[in-house]
């Protein structure tokens, strides 16, 4: 063997070492981690008019009074008015969406009732459960099993000798996931 061949696989076994502890040592230095990455698509929030909000039939007196609609159907009058037959109902809003999840109600519309020139000033009355209240308005819910009911009343105040006609307005629901 001559010099020249020793020398040369000298540096061949050198130079493989080398590469082989560069390696390794470069293996101890770096790591690798891997993370799963997810989202959830949720159901979108929906709201549908399911009744209407009626005050039925009255009369009004030579005083002002007021004809009042709770959430759950019931109707009180008070001063000059005077109750008639009539179908009385709590306008019914129901929202449906992703099980679980809190939403804010906003309630807008008319703020008075009118028949022709004639006007009835008109605030509304709003819960989740249909009771008996005749003030106030509810501004979050929560979607249980995907869906809940929005009940909405309303006051109306009858002025001294209020003109007769079948007067209208309209009442909104507007819902958004909080």
């Amino acid at each position: 063997m001559t010099k020249q061949f020793r020398f040369t696989s000298n540096r061949l076994a050198l130079a493989t070492l080398a590469l082989a502890a560069a390696a390794a040592a470069g293996s101890v230095h770096a790591a690798v981690a891997t993370a799963t990455s997810t989202s959830t698509v949720v159901a979108p929030i929906a709201i549908t008019k399911t009744a209407d909000l009626s005050f039925g039939n009255f009369a009004p007196g030579a005083a002002p009074g007021s004809v009042t609609v709770s959430p759950n159907n019931a109707r009180a009058v008070s001063g000059g008015v005077t109750a008639m037959a009539g179908t009385i109902t709590a306008a019914q809003f129901d929202v449906t969406g992703q099980t679980g999840m809190g939403y804010s109600i906003t309630l807008g519309g008319s703020t008075s009732l009118t028949s022709g020139a004639d006007t009835m000033a008109f605030a509304t009355v709003s819960d989740l459960t249909a009771s008996a209240i005749t003030s106030g308005n509810v501004s979050t819910g929560t979607l249980t099993a995907g869906a809940q009911t929005i009940f909405v009343g309303g006051v109306l105040t009858v002025a001294a000798n209020q003109p007769a006609g079948t007067y209208t307005g309209t009442v909104t629901a507007t819902v958004e996931y909080n």
